[in-house]
């Protein structure tokens, strides 16, 4: 065993080999010592093989620990993936010896909730395993293991409940699985591009850190997908009223929140529609306004020098520039400095003649109603909904852009999630196979 090992890592500086011999019995050890934690290797085998109060071959045949492993094409995988290799007796055994590297009690950090629980998932499938098992102590739950990736064979879990999963979506689920052909995963959003959201305009899918969201999901019937080092958790199917729904809908009161749901939705409409509006009104359709409206406006357009679409795409490119630098930039110094410039941006635009003092109004508020929505994947795709309605509110006015707005509804209503119907609006309830548009297959 260890000549082929040794061929194999010819070379690895970090391979660890040694034969050990006592009185009567000789084994052969090998691991690859940064991925492995050693004072593990030395409790389960050198400590034990060296005191011999058991006999050793009874001890590898009675600790579970110790799993067979016959065909020596796979021992390099295995030994990557942190286990130690042990032959004995001309039997090679696995021994799972790897080493985690963690932060203690992840928190979360991207869903941030007010009153409900902070801890996060962890980038450990072992501990993200157990964080659900403790949150969803079923007997249902099932775990199916396999690795993605062809080069980096990264670890990957299922979890669902047994009796409330649909098997169609789930059946579809591991097809596309099995047909994914990229060379490495080292994130959930790789996984998610390669599943299908590659080129939607809306995420099919949705990724949380938060392992009561995933409990959730499981008792709605749902899948989650869990990759080794990444803490976000991949829920499927999704609906778009899933992307609009906060965990603290769940912990308040049941109106509170019914009226926070519709203020997600009109934020959704106001942040994509208003720059479009803005032009399409400013251009063509100033009669929507009252006079009075309508000559304030004007009167505070006096000074721009160019047609609304260019003070627009001004205040635009600002604006996301300042959130990619606020995601950039280290947390200790990200909000103080986008603050500044957006005040500093906003007045001296405003002064130098640049853009109206509407355009920043209209400016703030789409900022604001982007950041309502509590998913972040389709926080990031609404946010770039907005510039497609653009153009038709430049050439036609307000009757481009309700064209406009008609694409993006019927883009949505032909829209599925592994099958299932995804523009439901309202309700949590499960997709059935008498729905509207309800389909076998993606």
């Amino acid at each position: 065993m260890l000549n082929r090992i040794k061929t194999v890592f010819a070379e690895a500086r970090d391979l660890t080999m040694s034969r050990l011999q006592n009185d009567t019995l000789i084994i052969e050890v090998a691991y690859l010592a940064s991925l492995c934690d050693e004072s593990k290797v030395g409790d389960f085998i050198n400590a034990p093989f060296s005191k011999q109060e058991v006999p050793f071959a009874d001890l590898v045949k009675r600790n579970p620990s110790f799993i067979r492993l016959d065909d020596p094409a796979k021992w390099a995988e295995t030994m990557l993936h942190g286990f130690a290799l042990l032959q004995l007796n001309g039997l090679v055994y696995k021994l799972d010896v790897a080493r985690i590297i963690r932060n203690e009690n992840p928190q979360t950090l991207v869903e941030t909730v007010i009153m409900g629980p902070q801890i996060a998932l962890s980038e450990d499938l072992i501990d993200s395993i157990n964080i659900i098992r403790s949150r969803y102590p079923s007997e249902e739950l099932a775990i199916e293991e396999r690795t993605v990736g062809v080069i980096s064979k990264t670890r990957m879990t299922l979890l669902f409940d047994k009796h409330r999963v649909d098997a169609t979506v789930l059946d579809h689920i591991r097809a596309k699985l099995e047909h994914l052909s990229d060379p490495t995963y080292t994130a959930t959003g790789e996984l998610v591009r390669s599943l299908g959201d590659r080129y939607r305009l809306f995420p099919s899918m949705m990724m949380t850190e938060r392992p009561d969201r995933v409990c959730t999901a499981i008792e709605d019937g749902k899948v989650i997908l869990l990759l080794q080092g990444s803490m976000f958790a991949i829920i499927l199917p999704a609906t778009f009223f899933d992307f609009l729904h906060a965990v603290d809908d769940e912990y308040d009161s049941y109106w509170m929140t019914r009226i926070m749901i519709v203020l997600r939705y009109m934020a959704v409409v106001l942040t994509i529609t208003l720059p479009a509006l803005y032009i399409a009104i400013m251009s063509y359709n100033p009669e929507l306004f009252r006079v009075q409206l309508t000559l304030s406006i004007a009167g505070s357009r006096t000074a721009v020098p160019y047609p609304s679409f260019v003070e627009v795409f001004i205040m635009l490119f600002m604006i996301e520039s300042l959130i990619e630098a606020s995601v950039r930039l280290p947390k200790y110094i990200g909000s103080t400095a986008t603050t500044v410039g957006g005040l500093i941006l906003g007045q001296a635009a405003q002064q130098a003649g640049l853009v109206s003092s509407i355009m920043i109004i209209v400016t703030s508020v789409v900022a604001i109603s982007n950041f309502v929505i509590p998913v972040n994947n389709m926080s990031t795709a609404v946010r770039f909904l907005k510039y497609p309605l653009l153009v038709p509110a430049i050439f036609f006015g307000i009757s481009g852009v309700t064209l406009g707005l008609v694409c993006y509804l019927i883009y949505l209503a032909d829209l599925r999630s592994f099958g299932k119907p995804y523009f439901r609006l309202f309700g949590k309830q499960r997709s059935l196979s008498t729905d509207i548009g309800q389909v076998s297959q993606e």
